[in-house]
């Protein structure tokens, strides 16, 4: 197979458009070709690599040099299918958390296979942009909205206001229009206590007791909140993700305008020996019911957003 190397990412392709291993690694700008075969899965996973072997590696070393990120193709796109494949009512976008790996290689792999994109900065939202990914595919969720947002803004970027400040921010540069809104639903949940980003203890998002003041701002600026952001975590409980989608709905309720409801990501990616991974078709189940419960009740179709990042 052949793999292209560059100083921004690239693209690796089997001949014939197969599958095959991605290579990264700061190079002038001009970049590199190299050639590798194959790359196979190690029967043993808990002592070899899972998609290079021995071989390769030491021929990626000689051939490339170290340090360098070895990407593997195959597992992109597999991962991307399932995501893609996660259970819907009313319609499906899958934007890619972008802080996982901002490889331009892999954004560019992505972007192709139809995936929407999350960025968690106004920079992040550059390096997509840079990268050759339409803005209409970017929406922004930053814990500091930085005045560089008015230009992205223009450009098509989409924005989730994270706090109120950032509601009053957004309304006095773009006054009678669309946006949408991140809210904490109360509950969080995370592999670790510095991953999860819900609940009492968690900055992101706008608490959802204040959704009054929600309205209150959105009324004063003429905006019209067409989406609800949540995310609780990395790496949360399935069981715990799964309350949060009833809270969720339940804040769409009071928003009339709303479209969109973002469910975020953080599903669980099994590292480690006896760690398991989250399974998207068991856990998309219930979510899509629920979705479906909430347009009978209220008449409501809604258009469903996950944004899987290390997952993918």
């Amino acid at each position: 197979m052949e793999a292209f190397v560059g100083a921004g990412g690239s693209i690796a392709r089997g001949r014939g458009g197969r599958p095959g291993i991605c290579l990264t690694r700061r190079l002038s700008s001009r970049g590199m070709r190299v050639t590798v075969p194959m790359a196979t899965v190690a029967s043993n996973p808990k002592t070899t690599p899972k998609f290079i072997t021995e071989e390769i590696a030491s021929r990626v070393i000689s051939e490339v040099g170290s340090p360098t990120f070895v990407y593997d193709l195959k597992s992109l796109l597999e991962q991307a299918e399932k995501a893609l494949a996660f259970r819907n009512a009313y319609g499906l976008t899958v934007r890619y958390a972008m802080k996982a790996c901002p490889n331009a290689a892999i954004l560019t792999i992505f972007n192709g296979m139809g995936l929407a994109f999350d960025a968690s900065s106004v920079y992040e939202c550059q390096r997509l942009l840079l990268a050759g990914v339409p803005s209409e595919k970017v929406c922004l969720s930053s814990q500091e909205l930085g005045d560089q947002f008015v230009g992205l803004v223009n450009k098509g970027v989409e924005i989730n206001c994270c706090s109120l400040s950032q509601m009053r921010k957004y309304g006095q540069a773009f006054p009678n229009t669309e946006v949408g809104v991140r809210f904490n639903p109360g509950l969080g949940s995370g592999g670790t206590g510095k991953t999860n980003v819900g609940g009492t203890s968690a900055s992101f998002g706008i608490w959802h007791e204040l959704m009054n003041d929600v309205k209150s701002i959105a009324e004063e600026y003429g905006l019209k909140i067409i989406r609800i952001h949540t995310h609780i975590g990395s790496g949360s409980d399935p069981a715990v993700w799964a309350r949060v989608v009833g809270l969720t709905l339940n804040l769409a309720k009071q928003l009339p305008d709303v479209t969109t409801v973002d469910l975020g990501g953080g599903y669980k990616v099994g590292r480690m020996p006896g760690e398991v991974s989250t399974d998207l078709d068991i856990i998309s189940a219930p979510v899509k019911e629920a979705f479906e419960q909430f347009a009978e009740e209220t008449g409501r179709k809604l258009h469903l957003e996950i944004e899987p990042g290390t997952f993918l």
